[in-house]
């Protein structure tokens, strides 16, 4: 990952227009954030449509990021590009039996074990409410820090830390059910 003072260096670029300069930013963020929308809906197609209108959404936005945690303020566009999609779908059933096929296709080269493994838990996350979904993506996948993830919910770090708790419990006791 780039270091913080380069990166202050190529967000200034971006405010001045410097198309070389968004490049980068796209080239470091890129694949977490495919990432991070991949693992949410489970389609590689709707992740590519939700990462590029996040690319659109940052080049018309980054005028407005005023310092702080650009990861934060990226993933909370990102967040909001995801809700967006989310709103706009009809049934979520529909939505988590992709997932769960696209995702499960995914997995290859893993020992028999591990890929039962894996397969158990992308079920229970599955089963998980939308919110408490994306807060364990945000935290372990996109690898943002609870202070970052409290900002971006516009909530006290004690309600995002126990939320994710919450979370990780109930994912705990669906992991355990058999």
């Amino acid at each position: 990952m780039t270091k913080s003072n380069d990166l202050d260096q190529i967000i200034v670029g971006c405010k001045n227009g410097d198309a070389e300069c968004f490049s980068q930013v796209v080239d470091i963020y890129a694949s977490r954030c495919y990432g991070y929308f991949c693992r949410l809906t489970g389609n590689k197609d709707v992740s590519d449509d939700l990462l590029s209108q996040l690319f659109v959404k940052l080049a018309e936005r980054i005028g407005s990021y005023k310092g702080g945690s650009f990861e934060g303020w990226l993933f909370r566009i990102a967040s909001n590009i995801f809700h967006d999609y989310l709103r706009g779908k009809h049934r979520q059933k529909k939505l988590l039996d992709v997932r769960k096929r696209d995702l499960g296709s995914e997995i290859t080269g893993l020992k028999r074990g591990e890929s039962e493994l894996v397969d158990r838990l992308q079920r229970a996350i599955g089963r998980l409410d939308t919110e408490t979904r994306e807060l364990i993506m945000l935290r372990f996948y996109s690898q943002l820090s609870f202070k970052e993830m409290a900002k971006m919910r516009s909530e006290p770090i004690g309600t995002t830390l126990s939320r994710l708790h919450r979370g990780l419990k109930k994912l705990r006791m669906l992991m355990e059910e058999r």
